[in-house]
């Protein structure tokens, strides 16, 4: 089966091809970060309206650079949730229409098992069952994957998911738009060790999360310190975040002795969170397993992949399927 795989939560549409026989044919991105960067976020409606404008002519770039047509489809994933409603409602008016017109299978897709599963499109794999830190601007989750739709959530944020208190903390250093990337960028010219930062929560048994506190202590420290000392302050703050979560994931994977570990989520493609987890857990006998940079933000990618299993096995939408803003992970059916 072809499946067609549709992407538009939030302010990134998606595109990718993903077959039975060849494995991902291809897949295309079109970021709106140039659009709502003088905003200092995403505008829901602006973002809605620019995935009308790109997302019939991705899709058939696509298929045109594959010398594919559209009748070459077999199936269609969008992303039903969760996410902004009227970011959603393109992909899948668009995703039923395409559906219907060709009289194929469609089926709405969990943005989070897309992300979460994003490492099977690798060569490199885990096998099931192993735990999962999921990491984005929304979500800071522990997760035990059991089996493909089997999970099972140990623990998550409180608060601010790790993306966000990123992402603010370079607001207030003044970085530009989206920050978490830029602060993890100036970090890496800075002293982890200058500045004490608390580890949030670690002398609790639980596997929750919280970065608020984290955050207000960010920007004390930064009115109580001039732009020079940025670097520093962001190098220790991203550090205090990737131990604190080291910490989190080793008790998650002694409990559960998983000995597979997978990064999933855009802030998965933080190269320090990278290269700590590898060499810490390396030296437990615990694998890490990451998707490459590209698939860990929103991509077409994970949910053409997500989709084809599903098709695969004779899951698809019913007339009455609705999208879903929030939509808890352990709902889903193995």
């Amino acid at each position: 089966m072809r499946v067609l795989g549709i992407e538009t939560s939030c302010d990134e549409t998606g595109i990718a091809l993903y077959d039975t026989n060849q494995g991902l044919i291809g897949h295309t991105l079109y970021s709106q970060i140039d659009l709502h960067a003088k905003y200092g976020g995403v505008v829901p409606e602006l973002a809605s309206r620019d995935h009308v404008r790109k997302l019939p002519l991705l899709v058939q770039t696509l298929l045109d650079e594959h010398h594919l047509e559209i009748k070459d489809i077999e199936g269609v994933a969008y992303t039903r949730g969760p996410g902004l409603i009227g970011a959603l409602m393109v992909g899948a008016c668009y995703a039923k229409g395409l559906a219907y017109g060709l009289g194929i299978p469609v089926l709405g897709v969990h943005h989070m098992e897309a992300h979460l599963l994003a490492v099977m499109l690798e060569d490199t794999h885990p096998s099931y069952p192993f735990l999962a830190l999921l990491v984005s601007g929304g979500h800071t989750q522990i997760i035990h994957v059991k089996a493909f739709g089997e999970y099972q959530l140990l623990g998550e944020s409180i608060d601010d998911a790790v993306g966000e208190a990123f992402d603010k903390t370079a607001k207030i250093m003044g970085l530009p738009y989206p920050g978490g990337p830029y602060l993890a960028e100036l970090a890496l010219t800075g002293d982890k060790n200058r500045f004490k930062f608390s580890r949030p929560m670690t002398d609790r048994k639980d596997h929750q999360f919280s970065f608020s506190g984290l955050k207000t202590q960010a920007l004390t420290t930064i009115r109580n310190n001039t732009s020079a000392d940025y670097a520093d302050i962001a190098a220790s703050f991203q550090w205090a975040i990737v131990d604190t979560l080291r910490i989190k994931c080793a008790r998650a994977l002694a409990e559960t002795n998983c000995k597979q570990l997978v990064i999933a989520g855009g802030v998965g493609a933080n190269q320090v969170l990278r290269k700590t987890f590898k060499e810490y857990f390396q030296k437990e006998d615990i694998e890490v397993f990451y998707p490459r940079p590209v698939f860990c933000t929103d991509n077409g990618a994970m949910i053409a992949y997500i989709g084809h299993e599903r098709l695969n096995k004779g899951q698809i939408d019913k007339t009455d399927t609705s999208l879903a803003a929030r939509w808890a992970l352990d709902t889903l059916t193995p």
